[in-house]
Parts: structure tokens; sequence; C-alpha cells
């Protein structure tokens, strides 16, 4: 093929497909807000302050206290200020030669000047106390967050919505940085409008109600913005949910190797500006009804506030009050304005949090209902056998299930190994006999005890898993062995794992030993090979000594000697616990005291390796399919 043919069907090729829509139905599937009134919204304020004040008083008692009493601090000194202001005016305005009318003020200017230097002492305390609280609330709720995941049973993963509603609290976690700063502005306003709305109430009790009426509109535009604000959001949380772990996945050094080699930058760009377009078109297309909002809620609050001043220029200049009487009022008049527009712009904030914390408290609940609630019986050791008596297990949204009418029998000292194609329901089969899923029908036991009814804490304890798709953690080599669970203070039993898996030179050849970072995007650390991360892996599950072993494809990235090592530490260590290995390849079952072939979710064969061998069945062809290369 000539380069003028390669280029001419590169001109002519289709463009890149652009991201899917990603849509799901079900009951997350509707914005909480579509039904939503406006009198419902605020009346969410006070009950969001309330969470804010018991999250914070769980995280800092003292700084919350702190940061209350400087809140009557700043009222108070609001108070006094203007109430000497007043006092002040009286002279300052009055008749006499200015020496004397400024020496008759001076008191009460000074009582100004402190009142006012308390008040901003008040409200640099109040932020110290302030940035107490923030950190350490924004580490509870985010750890809350982690841990609710982490602890949720793990059938919930596969349920519509999940992770776009992890998603969304997400957010709730970020706002839990602004949030006490927003809630300690809008109470120091609300005690700034109280004071200043009192003394203007005692000067005249028309100009009040105008100023509320000035400064009202502003807020309804604030909410209801928040509210605009919070439905893209909501319309946008999938697809960042999804542009989030594509851009994870696009920029991690692991598979930038791939990323090149099949010319994948520019659709990856390609993808990822797509669906970043998607929600600024959200965005976007939002703009037109904030600018409405904005524009009439600025054109109801100009004509009262146009009222108020008008209001305090007629009572003025009819003789109705004193010209001191309204100096402060006009003093009063502002600060009432500044106190009321900060209450404002404050409690839309709090609005805004409410709706986000909100979305993280639904999400934590259901977390916690979806944790594991099994019972509390403890399983005495040894584990002697394992029974599956008719187990069912369907995956939601799922048509068929992935393990039907499975019975099997499991006995200490026995090495069992499951074989079958991809999607036959091998895996499944392992996290229901570690109760990591419990079946939709029949029932898994392990020395009679129900899984259903015992505690998963007594018997994940007793096992050790080495799943297809493993974790390459960034810690150390020790602590990607033991998991943080030493059993020792010295590392005999860490060498004892690495040396089963035959990789000790690697780990001696690492820069600090036990002691190496394994992960090469990490200043100082370093990287292992795919094979050598999967012994790291076999090594995690050896050191923890289980009574339950299972293997799921344990040798896949290993060289043959590495794997016959790995074959041979299973046999020679099968007599004190019961062994599952799971694979593709027929030919390592030959050190299984029992095998079972599964298909489409159901056992269609068992026996012994020399058994299946001659039994003409899919066994047999498996192991001549693996053998015919």
């Amino acid at each position: 093929m000539t380069s003028a043919t390669t280029n001419d069907q590169q001109n002519t090729a289709p463009p890149p497909p652009a991201p899917a829509e990603i849509t799901y139905a079900g009951q997350y599937s509707v914005n909480p807000l579509a039904e939503v009134g406006f009198r419902r919204m605020c009346a969410q304020i006070p009950a969001v302050l309330g969470r804010i004040a018991r999250l914070s008083w769980r995280t800092d008692r003292r700084a919350v206290q702190l940061l209350l009493g400087c809140q009557v601090l700043t009222g108070v000194s609001a108070a006094v200020l203007l109430t000497a202001t007043a006092h002040a005016m009286e002279p300052v305005l009055g008749d006499g030669a200015a020496a004397d009318r400024l020496r008759e003020a001076l008191p009460a200017l000074l009582v100004v000047a402190l009142a006012a230097a308390l008040g901003r002492g008040a409200g640099a305390v109040a932020t110290y106390a302030g940035r107490r609280i923030t950190p350490r609330l924004t580490t509870e709720t985010d750890t809350a967050l982690v841990e609710a995941v982490c602890r949720v049973e793990a059938a919930a993963y596969a349920e519509d919505g999940f992770s776009d509603r992890h998603e969304a609290a997400e957010m709730g976690v970020v706002r839990t940085q602004t949030m006490v700063a927003d809630a300690q502005r809008l109470l120091s306003a609300l005690l700034r409008m109280v004071t200043a709305g009192g003394v203007l109430s005692v000067l005249n009790p028309l100009l009040l109600p105008l100023l509320l009426l000035a400064v009202l509109p502003a807020g309804v535009g604030a909410v209801l913005t928040a509210r605009v604000d919070y439905e893209i959001h909501y319309a946008n949380v999938a697809d960042r949910n999804v542009r989030g772990m594509m851009r994870w996945w696009a920029t991690t050094s692991k598979y930038g190797d791939e990323v090149r080699a099949n010319s994948m930058t520019d659709y990856l760009v390609h993808w990822y500006r797509t669906l970043s377009e998607r929600c600024d078109r959200r965005t976007l297309d939002a703009a037109p009804r904030t600018l409405r909002i904005a524009l009439l809620s600025s054109l109801a609050g100009g004509v009262f506030l146009v009222a108020t001043w008008g209001a305090l220029a007629w009572l003025a200049v009819s003789g109705r009050i004193e010209l001191a009487v309204a100096a402060t009022a006009v003093i009063a008049v502002q600060t009432t304005l500044a106190a009321l527009s900060q209450v404002v712009v404050s409690g839309a904030a709090v609005f805004h949090t409410s709706l986000y914390l909100g979305d993280m408290q639904s999400f934590l609940d259901t977390a916690a209902a979806r944790a594991p609630r099994r019972g509390s019986r403890q399983l005495d050791p040894p584990v002697a056998e394992i029974r599956l008596d008719e187990v069912v297990y369907q995956y939601p949204g799922k048509d068929e299930p992935a393990v039907d009418g499975v019975s099997l029998t499991l006995e200490r000292g026995q090495i069992l190994a499951i074989v079958g194609a991809n999607g036959s329901g091998k895996s499944t089969l392992t996290r229901l006999l570690t109760g990591i899923y419990l079946p939709d029908k029949g029932r898994v036991t392990w020395n009679g005890a129900d899984l259903a009814e015992t505690d998963p804490a007594t018997v994940w304890r007793r096992t050790g898993l080495v799943p297809q798709i493993f974790a390459q953690w960034p810690l150390r080599a020790r602590d990607n062995i033991t998991l943080g669970q030493p059993r020792t203070h010295d590392d005999t039993p860490v060498w004892e794992a690495v040396d089963a898996v035959g990789l000790r030179e690697a780990v001696e050849a690492l820069p600090a030993g036990l002691d190496t970072l394994l992960s090469r995007e990490v200043f100082g650390g370093s990287e292992l090979s795919g094979g050598q991360w999967q012994r790291i892996a076999c090594a995690r599950a050896l050191y923890r000594r289980p009574e339950l072993l299972i293997l799921d494809e344990p040798t896949s990235q290993m060289d043959p000697r590495g794997e016959h090592q790995i074959f041979e530490r299973i046999k020679s260590i099968a007599g004190d616990r019961i062994t599952i290995v799971v694979t593709h390849r027929p030919e390592n079952t030959r050190i299984a005291d029992h095998i079972v072939v599964m298909e489409h979710g159901r056992i269609t064969e068992q026996g012994r390796y020399d058994d299946l061998v001659h039994a003409g069945g899919t066994f047999a062809e498996l192991l001549a399919l693996s053998q015919d290369r």
C-alpha cells in the first residue's frame, strides 16, 4: 500500500465518535429540587445551620464556643456603635463653637471607636475559630464518605446510579471547606441586622419595612439562582463522574505506553474536550435564566431602595425628625442595608451548601443501610467445611443469574480448581464462598454456620484472596504485603511470604528494600513489573495464613519459573486450609484434588484431572485448545 493510498484513507476516515449520552432510570434519576417550592427551600436554611452546628460541635467544642461568643460580641458592638453615634451626633450638629461641640461629643466618639475595635477584633477571632474547625470538619466528612463506600455491601456497586450518587456526595465534602465561614458570616450579619434594625425602628418605624423590601428581592433572586446552579450540577453529575475516571486513566503513567503506542492521544483529548463542552453547554443554556432572575430582583430591590432613601429625605426636610436623628438614621440605614445584603449572600450560600450536604447525607444514609448486617454469630476455628446448597445469585439489572443452582462441599486440606470460560460465573462463585456477596437463594455455610447470620468480619479474618484485578497500593513494599496488619514487630513473617513467592531478590534490589514506596508517580518511589506485582498480591494472601485461600488467575502475568514456584507453594501448604484455584488454563489444575467446570453459572462437570481429561467434555476441549498453539 502506497503512502498516497494511506493518506486518502485517513482523509476519508469518519470522525471519532462523541462520548455516549449517559442516562439512567429509577428513583435516583429525578432531580430532588424539581418539585420543591421556594418556601420549602428557604425552610432548609435553619436545618442546615443546625447540621453545621452539630458537625462543628463534634469536631471542636471550644472553637464553636469561641465562635458563638464572638458573634454575640459582634452584635453587642454594633448596637453600642449605633447608640453612641446617635449620642455623638447631637452635639456635633448642634449650636455653639466647633471646639465645644467636639469636646462634648468626645466621650461618645471614644465609645464609637472602642465598639468598632471590639467588633473588628471579634470578627478576627471568629475567623480564627472557623479556621480551627474547617480543616478537621472537612477531613471528618471526607473520611466518613470513604469509610461508607469501603463498608457498603459489595453488591451495592452494581446498583444503578451508585457511582453517580457517590460523585454527587463528593461535592458535599467540597462544600464543607466553606460552610463554616458561610454560616459564621450569616450569623454575624443577622446579629448586626437585628441590632441596626432595632435602632432604626426606634428612630422611625417606617424605614425598617422599606429596607426589608429593598433587600428581599435580592434574597429571592439568590436562592433561585442557587437552585439553577444545583440543577446544572445535578445534570452534569454522570458526565463529570465518567470524565474524572477517564482523566485518571488517560494521564496516569501506568497506561502511558498503551495511550501512545495505540495512537489514542488525539481521540482521548477530543473525547475529554467534547464531554467538557457538553457540561459547559448545560451551564451556558442556563445563563439567560440567571440573567433574568438577577435583572428582575435588582429592579425590584432598586425601587424599594429609592423609596427608603426618599422617605428618609422627606422625614428630614419636613422636620418630622431632627437633623442629628436623620444623620444617625443614615448610618443605621447603611449598616442595616449592608447587614441585610450579607444575610442574603450568606443565606444563599448556606442554602446552596444544604443541597450538596443533602446529597452527601443521603448517600451516607444509603451506604449505612447497605452495610453488612448479618448477625453476630462467630466462627470457631478451624474452618473444616464450607458448603453451598443450591446457591443462586443474579446481578442487579441482569436477565440471567451469574450463579444458578450451585451445590458444592469443600473440606479442609482440599484443593479445588474452578475452570470455565469468561463470564461462566467463576469469580462470582468465589465472592459467594467468602460472603462478599450473599446468595439470592440457597445457603453458604462455614462449619454449618450460615454466612447470612454470621459476623462478616469473623469470616474475612480467615480469608485470603488474590483477585484477577488486584490493587497496586502506593505504599511501602512491607505494607503492600501486610496491608497494615503486621503480626510481629520484626519482618520475619514478611520475608517468609516474600520467599514463598520467589520475590526476595527483587525486593532486596529495591532502593530501600521493604521500606521502598511502590509508586513511580511519587518522588522517591519505585515500580515493579506486572509479574512482580502479581507475586506481591500472592504474598499478601499467604502472609495472612488464611483458612480459606482463593487464587483467581494467580499466575497470569508470571513467567513459567514463577508460575511453577507458586503452584508448588500452594501444594505444600494445602493441608492446613481449604484452597481454591480459579483458572482459564486447564493444565494448571493438575495440583487440584477436585475440579469443577462452570458454564453459564452452573457446574457442568466435576471430578479429578485424569477423569475429566478422558471424559470428552468441556474440560477436555479446553485442555486441547490450550495445547493447540
